[in-house]
C-alpha cells in the first residue's frame, strides 16, 4: 500500500530553495512584470470558495487584455463564456485571493500574480474596456500583494510552443460533441461548426 507523504517528509526530498529564489517574489508588479503582462494574451485565473473548493479556469484577449493600473493594481474583463461563473462566485462569497499565471506565446518563462480580487460593474469602467467589438460584463480588480516569474521548465518539458508539439484538432472530437456524449443534451456541432459559432461570441 502506497502510504501518504507527511509535512515532514517533504523537507528530506526536496532541498530548501536558495535566497535568489526566494527573493524574486516581489510584493508589486515591476516593469519586467509589467511588459511581461502587456504583451500576454493568456492567463489562468485561480480563485477559493468559502467552502474550500478552487476554482481554475482559462482567460484570453488581445495582447495585455489584463489593464495594469498601477504596481498594485490590475484589471481583467470578464468576456462571455459558460456562465457558470465560478469564478466570480469565490470571489464574491469568499475570501477574494486570487492568483494568475501569466503566458506569453514563445516565452519558457510564465508570471504568476497573486492578491485579492473585486468584482466590478461600473457602466463607465467597462467603457473603456471594449474588446471584439463588446463590452465586458464585469472586471475583476486585482489588489496585487505577490508578483514573480516561474523558471521555463515546465514550459520546455511539454514543448508548449514546438510547431512539433502540436496535434491535428480532428484526433479528439469537437467539444460539442463530447459533452452531447457525456450528458445526452443538445445536438452535437461538428468542429467547423463550434469553431464558427465561437467567433460570433468572442
Amino acid at each position: 500500500m502506497v502510504s501518504e507523504l507527511c509535512p515532514g517528509d517533504l523537507k528530506t526530498i526536496y532541498p530548501d530553495p536558495t535566497a535568489r529564489v526566494i527573493a524574486k517574489a516581489r510584493p508589486q508588479v515591476d516593469a519586467h512584470a509589467r511588459k511581461f503582462i502587456e504583451m500576454s494574451p493568456f492567463c489562468v485565473l485561480a480563485t477559493s470558495g468559502s467552502d474550500g473548493s478552487v476554482d481554475a479556469s482559462p482567460r484570453g484577449g488581445h495582447p495585455g487584455f489584463v489593464h495594469v493600473e498601477g504596481p498594485n493594481r490590475l484589471l481583467m474583463p470578464d468576456r462571455p463564456g459558460n456562465n457558470r461563473i465560478d469564478s466570480f462566485k469565490n470571489i464574491v462569497e469568499g475570501s477574494g485571493f486570487v492568483q494568475l499565471i501569466f503566458f506569453v506565446p514563445g516565452i519558457d518563462e510564465t508570471l504568476r500574480v497573486g492578491g485579492r480580487a473585486t468584482a466590478l460593474a461600473d457602466p463607465a469602467l467597462l467603457a473603456t474596456m471594449e474588446e471584439f467589438g463588446k463590452l465586458p460584463r464585469a472586471v475583476l480588480r486585482i489588489e496585487v500583494s505577490e508578483a514573480y516569474f516561474h523558471c521555463g521548465k515546465a514550459l520546455m518539458r511539454s514543448r508548449l510552443w514546438s510547431k512539433d508539439a502540436r496535434v491535428e484538432r480532428a484526433v479528439f472530437p469537437s467539444i460539442s460533441q463530447v459533452i452531447h456524449d457525456q450528458t445526452k443534451l443538445g445536438e452535437p456541432e461538428t468542429q467547423t461548426e463550434v469553431e464558427a459559432r465561437y467567433k460570433t461570441q468572442l
